[in-house]
């Protein structure tokens, strides 16, 4: 289970990728590499966020019916919007840690609120927790790859590279 100080971990390693995002070049930030990610640096950020908004805003906290970012949205937003998105992430993240602290392993059965079709599904807020920061992990080392296939050389991203 991740606990407070494991996120703080997850926000200290996305910092490091987030600042170096911000030393790409603007096409290559939006730029599209097939097979890797959700097309571009840019997607796959905003994709990363957009789980935690999902899982964690919509339907652990029932904070918002619509955590996905719509593609006509997506194409317009900078790294600054993005790192902004990550904020009210995190805000959702210790809204969990905060409210549901002693109710991590207790499962939640509803409907997916952003889907249609009404699909019941029941999982503990731990599980969607771990799912949402495994995720995060697997993402950025997807624009790891697409930074060095366009020649750069990313920084290190791993938790063990984290402050205590």
């Amino acid at each position: 289970m991740v606990h407070q100080i494991e996120y703080e971990w997850v926000k200290q390693t996305r910092a490091l990728l987030l600042n170096f995002c911000s030393e790409l070049e603007p096409n290559d930030f939006t730029r599209p590499i097939d097979g890797i990610g959700w097309q571009s640096v840019r997607d796959t950020l905003v994709h990363i966020a957009d789980c935690y908004h999902a899982w964690l805003g919509s339907f652990v906290l029932l904070k918002t019916k619509r955590p996905l970012t719509p593609k006509e949205d997506l194409m317009k937003l900078s790294l600054d919007e993005i790192k902004i998105r990550f904020e009210h992430a995190d805000s959702f993240v210790n809204e969990v840690f905060d409210v549901l602290k002693h109710q991590m392993n207790k499962p939640i059965q509803r409907e997916i609120p952003w889907r249609d079709g009404g699909e019941m599904i029941s999982i503990t807020p731990g599980k969607l927790l771990m799912h949402t920061v495994t995720h995060e992990f697997h993402h950025k080392g997807q624009i790891v790859a697409m930074a060095r296939l366009m020649g750069y050389k990313p920084p290190n991203t791993d938790v063990l590279g984290t402050n205590d």
